[in-house]
């Protein structure tokens, strides 16, 4: 059994601990590089210590600077403090202040350019408004005056010339969701710029990925749970956490299903971090009704209809693996026929648009089929099916895994006689 965190209750040291940690360990940011400060309801900003390795952190490394100035720790409180404190004046809204250096984002930072959150319209929602500042010096006032600007005039996210990003929240929690969700988009642009040209949504389609229609369900009180639903559920914990590590998705992208025997089913909830999900917060669905106290996914009715239309499928995964959402956003074309072992896995891929994910799920369910398995979902997810959670995972795992090597192999056919690979 996993355990739910209750992030609100951590003391704040320990949250920078933990975040900073979850941030080195997913690439997002170097050794010294990076730093994350929360302000407490006394003033106290908590902040990451100066020259001391993100990757090993504890408790009593992290500095508490008062409001009169004075440093209660044995560290130095890190150089970008200043910065920190800028923008806590700037949005009194804002508790957590996080700074990092992702290595798409930063690369959007040396281009002076921002991403397109048009592109996947879920992250757009997430992310909130984005600017940019301009150059300065670490440490200087001209960056903390640079970044603060971009705060005051409402951005969440200030992305950093030449430098990195920087994320304001009201809780170091949410600072981090948007900060890897952005970092993810930020991915999936580069990726598919080498294989197309991007395409985003139109802007009259952006408000369907904010639907609520799923909100319509009635209350499930169940009367029990039984030993298969209670399997079932350790083992999509298990499986998402899984797909969290092998970077599958980001944070809150990921909608992962599995049919029970009596034909209901267990659905991950909407808009949480599925890198903490514990057992009980899944959410069971029987009948058109939805566990009593939680909110599922808002893909739950396009689950529900594949169910009904599809008795050989028992699991549904969607999510946001950055090389096959490349495919996604670009139209290209993507046909596993060139792995002769990949299409084994996936046979005939096929996609549905945008709108049709929101508009038309009864259509989008009557794609699958026993050739069908995996969904390209334009400017949204990938959706693999199959037997059983894991017989899904593996299509879900195979769809990335091969979109990564024809895409390497268009670069390399490309650089060697100027054709390409389909």
């Amino acid at each position: 059994m996993g355990f739910t965190v209750r992030f609100d209750l951590l003391h704040p040291a320990d949250q920078i601990v933990m975040m900073m940690g979850r941030i080195y360990k997913g690439g997002l940011t170097t050794t010294l590089g990076g730093n994350l400060s929360i302000l407490d309801d006394n003033g106290d900003i908590w902040i990451t210590p100066s020259g001391v390795d993100k990757g090993a952190l504890t408790r009593n490394d992290i500095c508490c600077v008062k409001p009169d100035a004075t440093v209660a720790s044995r560290h130095s409180p890190s150089v970008e403090l200043p910065f920190h404190a800028s923008v806590y004046r700037s949005r009194p809204d804002l508790r957590a202040v996080l700074h990092a250096h992702p290595p798409h984002l930063v690369a959007f930072s040396v281009a002076h350019r921002l991403p397109d959150m048009n592109l996947i319209p879920g992250a757009r929602h997430t992310c909130g408004v984005i600017s940019m500042s301009e150059y300065a010096l670490p440490g200087s006032k001209a960056l903390s005056d640079g970044i603060a600007a971009g705060f005051e005039k409402g951005a969440d996210i200030v992305i950093m010339q030449n430098h990195g990003v920087c994320v304001g929240a009201n809780s170091l929690f949410d600072a981090f969701m948007k900060f890897e969700t952005l970092e993810n988009t930020a991915a999936i642009e580069i990726i598919a710029g080498r294989l197309g040209t991007p395409r985003p949504v139109a802007e009259s389609e952006i408000g369907l990925a904010a639907t609520q229609d799923h909100l319509t369900m009635d209350d499930l009180i169940p009367d029990g749970h039984d030993p298969e639903e209670c399997a079932a559920r350790s083992d999509m914990i298990a499986l998402i956490r899984r797909s969290y590590r092998q970077r599958l998705f980001a944070g809150a992208q990921c909608t992962y299903s599995a049919r029970l025997s009596d034909g209901s089913f267990l659905i991950t909830p909407c808009g949480t971090d599925c890198a903490y999900l514990d057992e009980p917060e899944l959410v069971l669905i029987k009948n058109g009704k939805n566990e009593q106290g939680k909110v599922p996914s808002r893909y739950v009715k396009l689950h529900e209809l594949i169910y009904q239309n599809h008795p050989q499928i028992h699991s549904i995964l969607g999510a946001s693996p950055p090389h096959a959402m490349a495919f996604a956003v670009t139209g290209e074309p993507f046909d596993p026929r060139a792995i002769p072992e990949s299409y084994i896995n996936l046979q005939q891929v096929q996609r549905a648009s945008f709108s049709e994910m929101y508009l038309q799920p009864d259509l989008v369910a009557n794609i699958f089929s026993e050739r069908t398995s995996v969904l390209i979902c334009e400017n949204s997810q990938i959706l693999a099916t199959g037997s059983s959670p894991l017989h899904a995972f593996k299509r879900l795992e195979a769809a990335e895994t091969t979109a990564q090597s024809l895409l390497e192999a268009r670069s390399l056919v490309r650089r060697g006689d100027g054709s390409s690979v389909r």
